[in-house]
C-alpha cells in the first residue's frame, strides 16, 4: 500500500487554547504542572484526529511551546551566556526567557532575535552561535514525547531540524567565524540523538533540512556529504524533508545522500518530481508532498492523481504522500467556518481535510478511481465552481490595472524637495518621535467589537465607544511627548484581516487561526477574487483623531505587499497582478486621507521581505513588482505630504536598491533585537531619506531603559546622519499592556530630548 503520513500538526488548538494556557502560565494564572498538563492533552488530540485520517505514522515533536527552531537550540544546548544556565536539562522558563525577555521565574533579559522562517509569516527564534560554542544534549523533550505517544499506540515518528540547516539559520555573536566550522562539534549530538531514539524503538525520523531549496556554495554543499555519511551507521532510517520550493542545483547533492528516504514539495515543485524519482537510489523512499500545506485551496484530485500514477507504478509501495510541508500553515478544520458563504467554503481545505484528501489519493492509487469516485467528483465540483464562479473575475477592475501608466508610480519631485516642504509645515525637532500604529487592544475593546460584529450593539454606540478610545490615546501621546501621533487602531482586529473585511474579493474565517509566533495567532483573510475598493475605509477614524489635536497623527495602511503576503492568496492568476489590484483600491484611500487634510500617511510593508523569493535567480522579478505595487499606493499625493512605511524583520544588505526605489520618506525597521545591526545596511549603501530604527522591543514585555535606547540611537548615530533619524518602538503596540507601553514610551522621549542637547550644535532641523 501507498503510505500517507504528515510533516507537522498545527499546535495552536482549538480555540486557540495553547495560546490561552501560555498566556495564564506567563502571567502567573496557571501552574507550571497545568500547562505541561494542556500540551499532553493537545498532542493526544492531535495524534487522535491524524489517525483518524488513516496515517501510517505521525508526526511527534512538532509541538512546541514557542517555536521549534527554539527547541532544538535548547535540545542542543545552546544557549547563550546571558541566560545564566549551568548545563544540565533547559528549564522550561530559561525557555521562555530566550524566546521573550521573561518568563514566570528568573531575572529579566534581553530576548533572543525573532525572524521570519523562510518565506512564511511564522517567526522562529533565531540560534545564537559564537566562535567557542559547545553543544550538549540538554532536552528530554522530544523523547518524553516520543515515549508518550508510544504509550498511546501511536506510530510516532520524531521530527527533528537537521544539523546544517541549524547552523545555516543561526546567528553569529562576537568574533566574526566561518558557522559551518562548528558542525564537527555539532554531529556527535546528532549522533546521541538518534542512538536514543533507535534504544526507544523508533523505526523513521524525520530530519528537516529546508536550506537544500536555497542557494548553497559549495562548502554548504559538501557539508551535507560530510554531515550525513558521519550519522550514516546505527540509527533508525531518515526521511530527509526538503520544502517551499524546489532542489534545483541540489537535486543530485540531496538523492545522493545516505539517508533512506527525501521528502519533495512537488506543490512547487512538481517539475521536478519526475528527476528525483529517476535519481533516487534503489529501495528509497520517495515522499511527494502533493497537498498544499500553505494554501487553504482543495486540491485538484483528478490533477494530482495524474502525477502520481506513474509514480505509483515505478515505486509502489516506495511511494509516500503527504502535505507539501508541516501545516502549520494552515488553519485547522473548515468545518467550524458555519458563518461563510458555503459556496466559498466548498473551495477550501484546512489541515484535517488535507489529511482526507491525502487519504483519498492513497485509495484511489491502491485500490483504483472507482472506489472514491464520489470523493473525485466533489473535488472536480469544486474546482469547476471557482473556475466558473461571477464572484471571483470582475471586467472593471482588470480594466484599470491594464491601463495603469508610468506616471502613477512617481512622486512629483526627489526627496530632497519634498523633505523641505515637509519640514516648513511640521516643524519637527531632531529625532522625532512617533509610533509604529497600534496601540494596546484591551479585552474591552475586543468584546466592543465582537459585539458589534454579532449585533448586540448598534453602530452609534460602537462608533462611541471606539472614539473614546482613539480620544484617550491622543491624550496619552500628548502627554507623553510624542511628536507625530497615531489613532491607536482601536477598529482594527489585525491590521490585515481589518482591510480586508472592507475591499471585495475577500473572504473571512472564524476560526482559521494560524499561529505567528509563540501565543500569537493571526486568521489571514481569503483572497479568492478580483479586488477593489468600494468605500473609505480608514478616512473617518483618522480625520477624528485629528480633529482631538494640534499635533499630526499618521493615517495608517498596510501596504498592498503586505495585505498579499499575509494572506490566503488566488492560486489561478499570478500574484504580481492580485498585488497590483490591491495596490490600486489603496491607492484611492491615500487620495482621500489627502483630500481630508491627513498630511502623514504611513503604508507598511511589514512583510516585503517575507516575500522575497528562496532563490536570488528570482529575486528581480518580485522585487520589480513589489516596489511598484508600493509606489503606485502612495505616489499620487503633493509634496508636502509626508509617506512613511515600515518593514518588519528584514535584512536589507542584499535589496538596498529596491528598498530606496520604494522612495518613501521615512522608513522605520525593526532592529530593537540586532542591536542595530540592520542599520550597517543604510550606512553602505548611503540610503538618502529618513530611518527610524526601532529602540523599544515590543515582542518582550520587558520596559527598556533609557541607557538602552541611548545606545542603540548612538549606534545608529554612527551609521546615519541625526537629522535623517526618527526614534520609535520597532513595531506596533498592539500586544502589549497600557503600563508597560506608556513607561517604555515616557523614556524614549526622554532619550530623545537627551539626544537634541547633545545634537542641537549638528542637526539641521528647523526647531533644533
Amino acid at each position: 500500500m501507498t503510505n500517507i503520513h504528515n510533516l507537522g500538526f498545527p499546535r495552536i488548538g482549538e480555540q486557540r487554547s495553547l495560546k490561552v494556557a501560555l498566556e495564564q502560565y506567563w502571567q502567573g494564572l496557571m501552574s507550571q504542572q497545568d500547562l505541561l498538563r494542556t500540551g499532553i492533552k493537545l498532542r493526544k488530540h492531535h495524534w487522535r484526529l491524524q489517525e483518524k485520517a488513516g496515517l501510517d505514522h505521525l508526526p511527534v515533536g512538532d509541538f512546541s511551546w514557542y517555536d521549534h527552531v527554539l527547541d532544538t537550540s535548547v535540545m542542543l544546548g545552546a544557549i547563550p551566556e546571558r541566560f545564566g544556565w549551568q548545563g544540565g536539562e533547559v528549564d522550561l522558563n530559561t525557555y521562555f526567557r530566550m524566546a521573550r525577555g521573561r518568563a514566570p521565574s528568573g531575572d529579566q533579559v534581553a530576548a533572543c532575535e525573532m525572524t521570519k522562517w523562510f518565506d512564511t509569516n511564522y517567526h522562529y527564534i533565531v540560534p545564537e552561535l559564537n566562535r567557542h560554542q559547545q553543544f550538549s544534549l540538554s532536552s528530554n523533550k522530544l523523547f518524553d514525547e516520543v515515549h508518550e505517544a508510544q504509550a498511546r499506540g501511536v506510530a510516532a515518528r520524531p521530527v527533528i531540524l537537521g544539523p546544517l540547516s541549524f547552523l545555516w539559520l543561526g546567528k553569529v555573536r562576537g568574533e566574526v567565524f566561518d558557522k559551518l566550522d562548528l558542525l564537527e562539534r555539532l554531529i556527535p549530538i546528532y549522533a546521541e540523538i538518534f542512538t536514543r531514539l533507535q534504544q526507544q524503538g523508533v523505526e523513521w525520523i524525520q530530519i528537516d533540512e529546508p536550506i537544500l531549496v536555497l542557494d548553497l556554495d559549495h562548502a554548504w554543499q559538501q557539508a551535507f556529504r560530510t554531515c550525513y555519511t558521519k550519522l550514516a551507521d546505527q540509527r533508525p532510517q531518515l526521511l530527509l524533508t526538503t520544502y517551499f520550493g524546489g532542489l534545483r542545483d541540489n537535486l543530485e547533492l540531496a538523492c545522493s545522500l545516505p539517508v533512506e528516504g527525501l521528502h519533495l514539495d512537488a506543490v512547487r515543485a512538481c517539475h521536478e518530481v519526475d528527476k528525483v524519482a529517476r535519481s533516487l537510489a534503489d529501495g528509497r523512499v520517495l515522499s511527494v508532498g502533493c497537498v498544499d500545506g500553505r494554501n487553504i485551496w482543495r486540491n485538484d484530485l483528478r490533477n494530482t492523481l495524474d502525477m502520481l500514477k506513474p509514480l505509483h507504478a515505478q515505486l509502489g509501495s516506495r511511494l509516500w504522500l503527504a502535505p507539501s510541508c508541516s501545516l502549520l500553515h494552515v488553519p485547522l478544520d473548515v468545518q467550524w467556518e458555519t458563518e461563510m458563504d458555503s459556496e466559498i467554503r466548498s473551495w477550501l481545505a484546512f489541515a484535517r481535510q488535507k489529511l482526507d484528501e491525502l487519504a483519498v489519493l492513497r485509495q484511489a492509487l491502491d485500490d483504483g478511481e472507482d472506489s472514491v469516485s464520489d470523493a473525485l467528483e466533489q473535488a472536480s465540483q469544486a474546482i469547476a465552481s471557482r473556475r466558473c464562479s461571477e464572484r471571483v473575475y470582475r471586467p472593471e477592475v482588470r480594466q484599470r490595472v491594464q491601463t495603469m501608466h508610468s506616471e502613477m508610480e512617481s512622486r512629483q519631485s526627489p526627496y530632497t524637495e519634498r523633505a523641505r516642504q515637509q519640514q516648513e509645515w511640521l516643524k519637527l525637532p531632531c529625532y522625532p518621535t512617533t509610533t509604529i500604529g497600534s496601540f494596546p487592544q484591551t479585552q474591552a475593546i475586543r468584546s466592543r467589537r465582537r459585539q458589534f460584529r454579532k449585533g448586540e450593539l448598534d453602530a452609534a454606540e460602537y462608533r462611541a465607544f471606539m472614539q473614546a478610545e482613539i480620544e484617550q490615546v491622543i491624550r496619552v501621546q500628548e502627554e507623553i511627548g510624542l511628536d507625530v501621533l497615531v489613532h491607536g487602531e482601536p477598529e482594527r482586529n489585525d491590521m490585515v484581516e481589518y482591510f480586508g473585511e472592507q475591499l471585495e474579493g475577500f473572504a473571512f474565517t472564524s476560526h482559521g487561526w494560524v499561529q505567528s509566533y509563540g501565543s500569537r495567532c493571526v486568521k489571514p483573510p481569503i483572497i479568492y477574487g478580483d479586488v477593489v475598493r468600494s468605500a473609505p475605509m480608514t478616512v473617518d477614524w483618522i480625520c477624528y483623531a485629528q480633529s482631538l489635536t494640534d499635533k499630526p497623527v499618521k493615517g495608517m495602511l498596510t501596504g498592498p505587499v503586505t495585505i498579499l503576503n499575509w494572506s490566503f492568496v488566488r492560486d489561478d492568476q499570478r500574484q504580481s497582478d492580485t498585488c497590483l489590484q490591491i495596490a490600486l483600491a489603496l491607492r484611492d484611500e491615500v487620495h482621500d486621507l489627502e483630500a481630508a487634510g491627513i498630511r502623514i500617511i504611513q503604508v507598511d510593508e511589514a512583510a516585503l521581505r517575507e516575500g522575497l523569493p528562496l532563490r536570488k535567480d528570482d529575486w528581480e522579478e518580485y522585487l520589480e513588482w513589489a516596489v511598484r505595487s508600493f509606489r503606485i499606493t502612495v505616489s499620487g499625493v503633493d509634496d508636502a505630504t509626508q509617506i512613511h512605511t515600515h518593514m518588519c524583520y528584514s535584512d536589507f544588505n542584499d535589496i538596498m536598491p529596491s528598498i530606496a526605489a520604494m522612495d518613501a520618506d521615512v522608513i522605520t525597521i525593526e532592529t530593537s533585537r540586532s542591536d542595530m545591526e540592520l542599520l550597517d545596511a543604510f550606512e553602505s549603501f548611503e540610503y538618502p531619506n529618513a530611518i527610524g530604527p526601532g529602540v523599544y522591543d515590543i515582542h518582550s514585555p520587558n520596559v527598556p531603559t533609557l541607557e538602552h535606547i541611548l545606545y542603540l540611537m548612538q549606534q545608529a548615530g554612527r551609521r546615519i546622519q541625526a537629522e535623517r533619524l526618527w526614534v520609535n518602538p520597532d513595531c506596533g503596540l498592539k500586544t502589549r499592556g497600557w503600563k508597560e507601553v506608556t513607561e517604555a514610551l515616557r523614556i524614549m522621549v526622554a532619550a530623545a530630548e537627551e539626544l537634541r542637547s547633545s545634537a542641537a550644535h549638528t542637526c539641521h532641523f528647523a526647531t533644533c
